[in-house]
């Protein structure tokens, strides 16, 4: 008796923990907090199946319910209820009502699965072959960072998507090496990036949600890639359309020069930096390097360090220092030879005024 109590308790905590984690979410990240039309709309599609499974449960428990109590057996009592096998009003109704509520479900599946699948926008060019009326993003996934670029502007950036709300924004999915699958949750479902083909969808970033959200939200790979899968995480920087403006041409003014460093300590570091990094690494906004490692043209401007360390000069000199302590399986660790603790506080000091809005 004693077990079967701790049993329940456990049970009835377990149900209780349930409730309260489902009440958990951050706005920059849940998918129960949409913050544009694609994620709405999925959200609602939700919300349907959701109402229609629960209205299906409370009808199948009160049947149940009410079999029992009206068919127990009683007291003396061995006749057998009258059977209704072969009935065809029952035979009806139970195939029926399922068939009503696949129609219910099916009209807005669809409906929202050739509306949120139209990406035809993206194939309209004007005279000088860039996309008219619509912002085009190409996201190609490595292991474990993310690439963006913007053709249309002629700029390369990696880690923190930036991005216009309240307009519709379409992207170019690919990858370099495995599988990886691009999602930001707030904005809308996820999409696989895969090294053969390109995927295409489009979100859009309401901008009372984003500012909300103190318009930043929080991207994932949700398709396991590696020992790193779930570090390997991206910001997206919302911004009204003007500032989002404002920053490409920043962007393009460093697309061809990169930034000269200034002060002794960041000149040390340049001349490391373009020893040892440049490689793998840009640090103009027209490129990406040999493609190997992320564009870090404005690396002093970014939400977090190698995606998800506070963006810090202490985590900068860690992550140098020894990259597979954070990241396991980055293939940016043994790529340099061993350098000094006076050669990483030069390189640091340089990375981290890499900007280009002069924050």
């Amino acid at each position: 008796m004693k077990t079967r109590l701790r049993k329940w308790r456990l049970i009835s905590l377990f149900a209780i923990m349930t409730l309260i984690l489902a009440g958990c979410g951050e706005a920059n990240l849940s998918a129960l907090k949409p913050a544009g039309e694609v994620a709405q709309k999925q959200f609602d599609l939700m919300v349907l199946s959701t109402l229609i499974m629960v209205v299906v449960i409370i009808v199948v428990v009160i049947l149940f319910v009410i079999a029992i109590v009206r068919f127990r057996r009683k007291d003396g009592d061995d006749s057998i209820p009258k059977q209704v096998e072969g009935s065809h009003k029952l035979e009806v109704i139970w195939t029926t009502i399922p068939i009503l509520l696949l129609i219910i479900m099916a009209i807005p599946v669809v409906t929202y699965t050739f509306e949120l699948a139209d990406t035809s926008a993206m194939e309209v060019k004007d005279k000088d072959g860039k996309t008219k009326d619509a912002v085009v993003i190409n996201v190609r996934a490595n292991l474990y960072w993310w690439e963006f670029e913007y053709p249309d502007y002629g700029i390369f950036t990696s880690q923190d998507l930036v991005v216009p709300t309240d307009e519709k924004v379409y992207f170019n999915l690919k990858a370099s090496d495995v599988k990886h699958s691009f999602w930001v949750p707030a904005a809308g479902g996820k999409m696989d990036t895969n090294v053969d083909g390109v995927n295409q969808m489009y979100l859009v970033f309401d901008s009372k949600k984003s500012s909300e959200a103190q318009n930043l939200f929080y991207g994932k790979c949700a398709e396991l890639c590696g020992p790193s899968h779930a570090l390997m995480d991206f910001k997206v920087v919302t911004k009204s359309k003007d500032d989002f403006n404002s920053w490409v041409k920043s962007m393009q003014t460093v697309a061809k020069e990169p930034k000269v460093a200034e002060g002794e300590l960041a000149k040390q570091g340049q001349e490391i930096f373009n020893k040892s990094c440049i490689g793998c690494h840009a640090v103009s906004t027209s490129g990406n390097g040999a493609g190997m490692g992320p564009n870090l043209s404005n690396f002093g401007e970014r939400e977090r360090i190698a995606g998800f360390l506070d963006h810090t000069e202490e985590n900068l000199k860690k992550w140098i220092k020894n990259p597979d302590d954070y990241k396991p399986g980055n293939t940016m660790a043994g790529k340099y030879g061993e350098l000094s603790d006076e050669q990483i506080d030069a390189l640091a000091e340089y990375l981290l005024n890499l900007k280009v809005e002069g924050k």
